[in-house]
This record gives C-alpha cells, structure tokens and sequence, in this order.
C-alpha cells in the first residue's frame, strides 16, 4: 500500500504544471538557448537580456524561443521571427539603417556638442574682464565697515 502510494505521489509530481516544462536535456540545445537569449532585451527592463530578467514578459519571450528551438527553427528564423513581432529594439545589437541610426549615432552627437559647449564656457571664462581693484577711498570704507583685511596667514596665527 505504500509504495502504491509513494508510487502515485511521484507520478502526480512528474504530471504536474511544473513538471511539463519543456526542458531538454541535451547541452548543446541549453547553450543554444542562452546565447540566443543573451542576443535579445528585455522590452520591459530594456537593460537586461532575456536570460538575465526576471519579468514576466521576458518569461514569455523564453519561453517563445525554446518554442521555436524545439519546433527546429534556425537562430536566424527564431532573431528575424522575433524582430518582426516586436521590432529591432528586442536585439542587443540593432543593425545599422535609417531607423536605428539615433542609436548608432546619437551617442557621439551628444559627446561632441557636451565638448563645445565645454569649450565656448572656457573661452568665455578666459576673455572675461577680471574685477576692478577696489579705489583707495572704497578699501578704506569697507575696512571700516567690515574691520581690517586679515590675511591667510594672520588667520592661521603663522604671521611672525
């Protein structure tokens, strides 16, 4: 009677929801698997491969890929299949044409207008007309007003 049971419970387990994941056991398909989903983003963490998210999204979009593995697709048919239902920002690498050339170039546009911007800030610093000395009559009503200028060095006591 026990081991009918024991023998029932681990069948139930195997026939379970989560014993019919489709898993394969050959290695060469696993590491199929996960260079295909190291190629594609997460559309919802948009820094993330698939295989790195753990948004429910990215578990569907897994899931589609071992799919389309299992069904014999080549990488090819399974990126272009994917590239067609959610266009190229789903590929770590977008190719270069028209529509991704913001995200080609963009980068570089950006660092070349930050650098003259840094450059017309340091001209302008450098031509600016430097502050007038105060008039001997304007130090004198400041030092009454505001006592004695004290150096750096009287400050720190090391004026002998």
């Amino acid at each position: 009677m026990r081991s009918l049971l024991l023998l029932s419970i681990l069948v139930f387990s195997i026939f379970t929801p989560f014993g019919l994941k489709a898993q394969t056991n050959d290695v060469q398909t696993e590491q199929r698997i996960r260079q295909l989903e190291e190629k594609l983003r997460c559309l919802v963490c948009q820094n993330q491969s698939l295989a790195d998210s753990n948004a429910e999204l990215a578990g569907d979009l897994r899931r589609q890929v071992r799919e389309q593995v299992a069904a014999g697709r080549s990488d090819e048919q399974i990126v272009d299949y994917l590239v067609q239902r959610y266009g190229d920002f789903v590929l770590y690498d977008p190719p270069f044409k028209a529509t991704t050339l913001l995200l080609w170039i963009g980068p570089f546009v950006l660092l070349a207008a930050a650098a003259l911007v840094l450059v017309a800030t340091l001209r302008r610093r450098r031509r600016a007309p430097e502050e007038p000395a105060l008039a001997p009559d304007d130090k004198r009503l400041v030092e009454r007003v505001l006592g004695p200028a004290v150096t750096p060095r009287e400050r720190d006591g090391s004026a002998r």
